[in-house]
């Protein structure tokens, strides 16, 4: 158990280091590593997931996407496998938005269990951070439109007996409700 914990905890200050400029796009710019530590304790707490290399990865999960970490970088630290699973759920910032987020669709049934459920706490966490804390520039109808895309990745993952399922349609609803509130009070 202690060498998953230290796997963990590597990962965790791995992913700080290589965030530590980066915030979240909320009004208040929230530091960037509160959101893939989020994303491990969904897994955790939520989804009971103890498998170190899963959570390592959900730690792990933007930083080839948004830091410049390179694949090789993540092999040396923490092995194929979590470099695997990393990628698995690593857009191609190289292409058009619009194609990165088809593609989440369209691959969405051919994750891996972990990857699934990597790709499964994080749009719960943003989800949550959509309802409670928007980017300061989306306006209810870009933070709709997010939900809905969200809740089409997820139904295609191939995770639909999983308790975080549950959890990701509570939010959707939760975060859908709280949009249409906040926009017939503006």
């Amino acid at each position: 158990m202690s060498s998953d914990i230290a796997l963990i905890l590597k990962a965790a200050n791995f992913a700080a280091i290589k965030h530590k400029n980066d915030k979240r796009k909320d009004a208040d710019e929230t530091p960037y590593i509160n959101h893939p530590l989020e994303v491990a304790r969904i897994l955790i707490e939520e989804g009971g997931v103890s498998d170190a290399t899963v959570l390592a990865a959900a730690i792990l999960h933007d930083t080839v996407e948004d830091t410049g970490t390179k694949p090789e970088e993540l092999e040396e630290h923490f092995g194929v496998e979590v470099r695997d699973l990393v990628l698995e759920v690593t857009d191609d910032k190289n292409m058009v938005k619009e194609t990165r987020k088809r593609l989440q669709i369209d691959n969405a049934p051919k994750k891996s269990s972990g990857a699934a459920m990597i790709k499964l706490a994080d749009k719960i966490a943003n989800l949550r951070d959509v309802a409670n804390r928007p980017p300061a520039h989306w306006n209810v109808g870009r933070r709709i439109e997010y939900a809905g895309w969200a809740m089409r990745v997820v139904e295609g993952l191939p995770v639909s007996e999983h308790p975080l399922v549950d959890i990701f349609k509570v939010e959707f609803e939760r975060c859908v409700q709280i949009c249409m509130k906040s926009d017939s009070e503006s």
